[in-house]
C-alpha cells in the first residue's frame, strides 16, 4: 500500500455502526482496573472522535472527544471518565451525534497518579457525549520541544506518549486496557508541520496543517498516539516505511531497511499482520523509552540507530506487540506481562529467522543476565508476573519481571512442547482472543484447555504468582559469549568483528576494571553506539574514572530514554559526591526530558 490513496473519513454515526461485526466481543465483561476512575460496567465507551488544534505557543491541545457510548446497564445515567490536569469548558450529550445538549458534569478530587474523574449526567437515550477541553502545558502523557531541543533546529515538535495511563493526561475517555475503541481524528497544526497518529493514514501525504486519520480496529486507549514535526518519510517496503526528522531521515531507512523482512517473517511464525502498513516513526532522543507500539506507527528512540543494526531488535519487538499486545491486549496493568513476556519470546524468534540462532542466543543471555541483576534489588511482590499494583502508579510495574520473566516462561513451555506444537498453540491464541483484552485467569483457562497437561510439565502457577525465577528456568547460552569470556581471560581478546551483544558481555563481565587501559585501547569514551557508551559511563561512575565524567554529562544532558538515565543516576547518587554531580546535572537536563523521566528521576535525585 506505498501508492497514494484518498482517506474517507466517515461520519461517526457511520463508523459505530460499522463496528457490529465485533459484538461477539463486545459481550465479553470488562474486567475491573484499579487504575482507572471510569464505570465501562455501566457505560462504556466504544468509539473516539477527535477534534484538536495543536498549539505549540500555549503547549497545548484544544478542541473536542465525541465518544459513542454503550448502556452496558440500562439504568445508569452518569459515564465517568478519566482525566489528569484537563480543562473541561462543556460537555453535551447527543442521540444521534448531530444535534447535542448541554449536559451536567463535575470533576472530583485528584487522586495519587490516577488524575481526576469526570462525571457527566447522561440521559438514558444518549448514545453520544462531546466533552469541550484543553489540556495542560504540564499534560504527563505529552511532550513540547522547542526548535533548539530537535535535531533539525528550526521548527518545534509534539509527541505523545500514552501507555501506561497517560492518555488521560490528552484524552478525557475510560483509560483502561480493557476498554477498546475505533476513532477518527481531525488535527490542524501549523501548516509547514506535519501531523501523524498511528491511525489510517497517507504515507506520502505533504505537509498542509490539517490531517485526518481513522482507526477502524479496536484498540486500547494507551494505544493512540499523535506526532507533530518537520518529518519526512522515506519507504522501506510494500507496507513499511520509516519517518524522521529530514536530517535523520535517510540514515534512519538504512538502519531500518530489513523491516519488511521481520514482517514477513513473523507472519509466517503467528499469522497475518491485522494492521495494514507498518511504520516507524524516530522521534526526538527526549524519548523516555526505546520504542512504543502505537498500531500502524511504531515510535522508535534514535540511540537504536547504531549504524550496523545490532540494535534493531527493538523493531522485532514493537512489531511482535503487533500480535501480543495490540492484536491480544493485558486487561489490566497487573497483566502486563501477558503484553511484554510473549512480546520478548516473539521478537527473539522473529531475530533469529532474521539474522540467524546465534544472534537472539546472545540477547537472550543478556536478557537473562539483566533479570538477574534486577531481581537482586527488587522486593519479592515486585519480582511476581501477575503484579498487585493497588495504590501504585503501573509505571512501578515496568521492571524487567515481565519482560524477561515472562520470556522464559514461554522458553519453557517451547521447551516442553517442541517449537512446532508451540507456534501452533501460540496462532490458535492470537486468533480466538483477537482484538480482544484478557486477564491472566484468561490465559490459564485457554492453555490448560488446550495443553491439558500443563501443570504437570511446568510450574505454572509458581511461575505468574510467586517471586524469582523457578528452578530449572531456561539459562541461554551462546558460543560467541563464550569465545570472549576466553579472550576477556587472556587478557588480549580480539575484538575486530565483535558484535554490540559481544561488547556488552565483555563489558559486564570485567570484575576489576583497568578503565585507562581499556579507554586507551578500545576509545569506549567515545564510542558512537548509545548502548555500549551507557555500559561503560555506569562503569565509569562505579569505578570513578573522572575521564570520562564529560562525555557523562553531556550523554545525559542529551538523551532521554530511561533505560539508560535511571541507572546512571542511581549510581552517581550512591556517594555525596556523586549526588552532588548528579544534581548538577540534573538541573541542566531536566528540561530536555520526558514528563515520565523526569518523575522518575526526581525520586532518585531528591528533588
Amino acid at each position: 500500500m506505498t501508492s497514494r490513496r484518498i482517506i474517507l473519513v466517515l461520519p461517526l454515526v457511520a463508523l459505530l455502526s460499522s463496528c457490529t461485526r465485533f459484538t461477539s466481543s463486545h459481550s465479553m465483561p470488562i474486567a475491573k482496573d484499579i487504575q482507572s476512575l471510569s464505570n465501562p460496567q455501566q457505560i462504556v465507551v466504544r468509539h473516539l472522535e477527535l477534534d484538536l488544534a495543536v498549539l505549540f505557543e500555549q503547549k497545548s491541545l484544544k478542541g473536542s472527544a465525541v465518544l459513542g457510548i454503550e448502556h452496558v446497564d440500562s439504568q445508569a445515567r452518569e459515564l465517568i471518565l478519566d482525566t489528569r490536569e484537563l480543562q473541561i469548558d462543556e460537555t453535551e450529550t447527543s442521540t444521534d451525534g448531530e444535534t447535542f445538549h448541554e449536559a451536567k458534569f463535575q470533576l472530583g478530587n485528584p487522586q495519587k497518579s490516577l488524575g481526576t474523574p469526570l462525571t457527566i449526567q447522561i440521559p438514558g437515550d444518549a448514545k453520544f457525549v462531546r466533552v469541550k477541553y484543553s489540556t495542560s502545558p504540564s499534560a504527563s502523557g505529552l511532550q513540547w520541544l522547542t526548535p533548539e531541543q530537535t535535531m533539525g533546529k528550526n521548527a518545534p515538535f509534539l509527541f505523545t506518549q500514552s501507555e501506561a495511563i497517560h492518555a488521560r493526561s490528552w484524552i478525557p475517555l475510560q483509560d483502561s486496557p480493557g476498554v477498546r475503541i475505533t476513532y477518527t481524528a481531525h488535527i490542524t497544526t501549523p501548516k509547514d508541520l506535519l501531523a501523524v497518529m498511528g491511525a489510517d493514514h497517507d504515507a506520502f501525504a505533504a505537509p498542509t496543517g490539517d490531517y485526518r486519520f481513522h482507526m477502524n480496529e479496536r484498540i486500547p486507549s494507551y494505544l493512540v498516539a499523535l506526532a507533530v514535526g518537520d518529518i519526512g518519510f522515506q519507504a522501506a517496503g510494500a507496507r513499511t516505511g520509516v519517518y524522521a526528522e529530514k536530517p535523520l531521515l535517510a540514515k534512519a531507512a538504512k538502519e531500518f531497511e530489513d523491516t519488511e523482512k521481520m514482517l514477513r517473517e513473523a507472519e509466517q511464525l503467528y499469522g497475518p499482520y491485522r494492521w495494514g502498513r507498518y511504520d516507524i516513526l524516530v522521534l526526538p532522543p527526549s524519548f523516555p523509552y526505546g520504542g512504543m507500539e502505537n498500531p500502524r506507527l511504531t515510535f522508535a528512540t534514535p540511540t537504536v540507530i547504531a549504524g550496523d543494526k545490532s540494535l534493531v531488535s527493538l523493531v522485532a519487538h514493537e512489531m511482535a506487540h503487533s500480535w501480543s499486545g495490540n492484536l491480544v491486549t493485558n486487561a489490566t496493568w497487573s497483566d502486563f506481562w501477558l503484553n511484554e513476556g510473549f512480546t520478548v519470546y516473539l521478537e527473539r524468534r522473529i531475530i533469529e529467522q532474521v539474522y540467524g540462532r546465534e544472534r537472539e542466543e546472545m540477547e537472550a543471555a543478556l536478557g537473562r543476565q539483566e533479570l538477574e541483576q534486577e531481581l537482586a534489588g527488587l522486593a519479592p511482590g515486585d519480582q511476581i508476573l501477575h503484579i498487585n499494583l493497588t495504590g501504585r502508579d503501573p509505571d512501578d510495574g515496568m521492571t524487567n519481571v515481565p519482560y524477561e520473566k515472562g520470556a522464559l516462561l514461554l522458553r519453557a513451555i517451547e521447551g516442553q512442547y517442541g517449537r512446532e506444537k508451540f507456534d501452533a498453540f501460540l496462532k490458535g491464541y492470537f486468533e480466538h482472543f483477537s482484538f480482544q483484552s484478557i486477564t491472566t485467569a484468561q490465559f490459564l483457562d485457554y492453555i490448560r484447555h488446550n495443553l491439558p497437561d500443563i501443570d504437570s510439565k511446568i510450574p505454572i502457577n509458581q511461575w505468574i504468582f510467586k517471586p524469582g525465577l523457578p528452578a530449572g528456568a531456561p539459562k541461554p547460552v551462546s558460543d560467541l559469549f563464550a569465545k570472549v569470556e576466553q579472550g576477556a581471560a587472556s587478557g588480549n581478546p580480539d575484538t575486530t568483528h565483535w558484535s554490540t551483544q559481544e561488547w556488552l558481555h565483555f563489558l559486564r563481565g570485567l570484575k576489576s576494571p583497568k578503565m585507562g587501559e581499556l579507554d586507551e585501547a578500545y576509545h569506549l569514551t567515545q564510542s558512537g553506539n548509545d548502548e555500549i557508551l551507557q555500559q561503560w559511563l555506569l562503569m565509569s561512575v562505579r569505578n570513578r574514572y573522572e575521564a570520562a565524567y564529560p562525555k557523562l554529562e553531556e550523554f545525559l544532558v542529551s538523551v532521554g530514554r530511561r533505560k539508560y538515565l535511571k541507572p546512571l543516576y542511581e549510581e552517581l547518587v550512591k556517594t555525596p559526591e556523586g549526588k552532588e554531580r548528579a544534581r548538577g546535572i540534573y538541573e541542566k537536563a531536566r528540561a530536555g526530558y520526558h514528563p515520565i523521566a523526569q518523575t522518575t528521576i526526581d525520586g532518585i535525585v531528591g528533588k
